[in-house]
């Protein structure tokens, strides 16, 4: 059994629906699990009509139907009778998604947020089985949910193993052409639940554990995991291969290739990643497996964008010791606070937050009553792991930097 992942940017189009087809056919497509993210853009443009939900309801419609439109000219494109029971399909997942905003009466954003952002992924599986089933590669859609069992922690839900691999060994059939939605599951109540942003990785993983799968392959728009974003940084390099541990020291520092959980499972049980170009599937692209060094041995640099930096001193320069820090934590994990670096001194303590629940006003109150309380936003973060001087001459040119930290194989810097 082989676990093949395609991300938004794979099938953003009906071209990259076709290349997905045509990557399928080059590489073998027996025995395989495919993991769908949605198509494109269409997980920002759901948050969108979700923050008209709660923000500005006079535009709902519309933000609903710039998506509805997106995937119909995409059918379209990819089919040629519009009597295709596809259309039907489609149109009854967007009745569904409508309705849901009509008939919901629950305040809380982070359920809400859950039961509605899926449908991108239950639309591009949908769209993606049919039109390969139309060419003549015979598949099977599921509906991950059913196997994916978690608790209730929208948004960033955990996952319960025992159960997931139990569903799995008894209702999942690896011999055949399946293809899923990533990024999804379910509480108890069989409410959908979601495994966080970029989750669709983790879904892969967690079906390759628990099919004891040969190998799983992320399909990308890079040649694999290079060594810093193309996006952010000039002449990005590509890393041949690296450790099961070097690619989740990455993950954990932001590296956006692969999803901080994903290595987890599969390095538990030895099962190889590969992260290859979906532009050119025959090209080796980058493996993560056991005990491999990282090649070419160069810096590799992480930027996330958009953190906040909060610095914190006592109110009458006692030292801030383990009871304070212990506080500090509890409301950074009460505002549901994704902490980044942490920093501190005898009577200071410095921590680079990702304020991804939008609770920074209301910690910021809260710490304010005990501590003497600084912070940044909108700031960045780079980490370099096997950093050197020049690579650090690098980033430190033309920034100030607020907080910068070393150990022996990672430096982080906080700048403005």
């Amino acid at each position: 059994m082989q676990v093949f992942k395609f991300g938004g940017a794979s099938v953003k189009d009906a071209h990259g629906v076709k290349n997905l087809a045509k990557v399928l056919k080059t590489v073998g497509h027996k025995d395989t699990l495919i993991v769908v993210s949605a198509m494109g853009k269409t997980t920002n443009a759901i948050e969108l009509v979700i923050k008209n939900y709660f923000e500005n309801k006079t535009e709902l419609q519309s933000s609903l139907h710039d998506i509805i439109k997106y995937h119909n000219e995409i059918l379209l494109e990819l089919f040629d009778n519009e009597q295709h029971r596809v259309f039907a399909k489609i149109k009854s997942l967007f009745d569904e998604l409508a309705l849901f905003f009509k008939t919901n009466k629950s305040p809380d954003y982070n359920f809400v947020y859950d039961q509605t952002i899926g449908y991108g992924e239950l639309v591009s599986t949908t769209i993606i089985s049919e039109y390969l089933n139309e060419i003549g590669l015979k598949n099977h859609w599921l509906d991950v949910r059913e196997f994916i069992k978690t608790d209730n922690y929208y948004r960033r839900a955990k996952v319960d193993w025992e159960q997931t691999q139990e569903l799995i060994s008894r209702s999942f059939n690896s011999s055949q052409l399946n293809i899923i939605q990533g990024f999804l599951g379910s509480d108890s109540n069989n409410f959908t639940t979601t495994l966080g942003r970029e989750g669709s990785d983790y879904t892969a993983a967690i079906f390759a554990y628990c099919l004891n799968a040969k190998s799983v392959t992320i399909w990308k728009d890079v040649p694999g995991v290079l060594n810093a974003d193309p996006r952010y940084f000039e002449n990005a390099q590509l890393l041949h291969q690296i450790s099961y541990r070097e690619a989740i020291e990455l993950a954990f520092y932001g590296a956006s290739v692969i999803h901080p959980k994903t290595l987890q499972p599969l390095q538990r049980k030895e099962i190889p990643l590969h992260v290859k170009s979906f532009l050119n599937p025959v090209a080796h692209g980058t493996v993560v497996s056991k005990g491999k060094a990282i090649e070419p041995e160069v810096p590799c640099f992480i930027v996330k964008k958009n953190q906040t930096l909060i610095s914190l001193s006592s109110l009458d320069f006692s030292y801030i010791v383990e009871e304070n820090i212990s506080d500090i934590f509890s409301l950074l994990h009460h505002y549901k606070m994704k902490v980044d670096v942490i920093q501190n001194s005898a009577i200071s303590f410095s921590v680079c937050i990702e304020n991804i629940f939008n609770n920074l006003d209301r910690l910021l109150q809260h710490l304010k009553a005990k501590f003497n309380v600084t912070h940044h936003e909108n700031v960045s973060l780079y980490t370099i792991r096997h950093y050197n001087a020049k690579a650090i001459e690098e980033i430190e040119r033309d920034k100030t930097v607020l907080l910068k930290q070393l150990t022996q194989e990672t430096v982080q810097m906080v700048t403005k």
